[in-house]
Parts: structure tokens; sequence; C-alpha cells
């Protein structure tokens, strides 16, 4: 069957196209639609095993970190869609660690306790070294941004708080 398309038009707010399209043997008029078909980004874990990116196990995460803390629903919702999107941009596959790094660039960004709360469990923190250690970085890119380095911030009160013999 031979046709022709007689219009084409966005629709669905542009996540479609309806085209009108002419039987060229019979004359007969009749509608298709196209629709871009996601391809599924696949994530590479450790172990070298490949499983389907979850957005739910990525939302689940950053709201653990983020508990408690003065971060929005709809800036994780937004968090995490700029997270999905940066991934599809760099392929079909993506290892774990860029998913954590790309994460962790964000929780940066908007909150540092809940950066480190992310980079416990990423990063795998032992103890209370590996704490320091992380805010030391922080406070040596604070430092080579040309901000004041933050002396009295949340996290070296937590941090104190945490320490054997303040209880």
């Amino acid at each position: 069957m031979e046709d022709k398309v007689v219009d084409s038009r966005l629709t669905d707010e542009g996540e479609s196209i309806r085209r009108r399209r002419e039987c060229m043997n019979c004359r007969r008029r009749f509608t298709t639609y196209e629709r871009l078909e996601d391809a599924p980004l696949w994530v590479i874990k450790r172990s070298g095993a490949k499983e389907p990116f979850d957005t739910a196990k990525l939302t689940r995460g950053i709201m653990a970190a983020t508990k408690n803390s003065s971060v929005s629903d709809e800036q994780i919702d937004l968090f995490v869609q700029e997270i999905k999107d940066s991934l599809k941009s760099a392929g079909k596959e993506v290892n774990y660690s860029k998913i954590g790094i790309e994460v962790l660039e964000h929780l940066k960004e908007i909150d540092e306790v809940a950066y480190l709360r992310f980079a416990s469990v990423y990063k795998n923190f032992r103890d209370r070294k590996d704490f320091e250690h992380e805010v030391g970085l922080l406070e040596k890119e604070d430092y080579h941004r040309n901000k004041k380095p933050d002396t009295g911030n949340q996290i070296d009160s937590k941090l104190s708080n945490n320490k054997p013999g303040n209880d």
C-alpha cells in the first residue's frame, strides 16, 4: 500500500506527530500517530550486571539524604529529572558511579548535610574520620571558590556533637 502525507501536526504538547495520509490506490484518507519511544537506560552495577534505571530508587535515595532539610519535594523531582536527562544524553548504558557522582554534585550545591548523608552511603564511610575528611574537602572547595570557609556551620556542629564524650 502506497500512501502520501497530506498534513502533519504536533500533538500531546509536542510528544507525538499526527499525520493525515491518503492511500494512492483508493484515495481513502486515514490518520497515523508517531511517538518517540524512549530507549531504556541501563545501569552497569559494580558486579558488571546490568539492570534498568530505576527513577523511584534514585528518588528514594535523594529523599533519604534530604530528610528533615529545607529541600522540597518539587526540588527533588526537578533534581531527579535533571539527573535522568543528563544520564540519558550520555548513552543507553551508564556506570553506577556516574549516577552517584551526579547526585553528589547536585546535593553539594543545595544542601551540604544532605550531601554528606548521601556521600556516607555512596562512598561507604566507615567512621567519623571519613566524615571529617569529606567535610575538609567541602571546606577546601569553598575556599577555592573564593568563599570564606564556614567554620561554625551545621556540618561542624553535627560532627562535634557526635564525638565520643559529648553524650
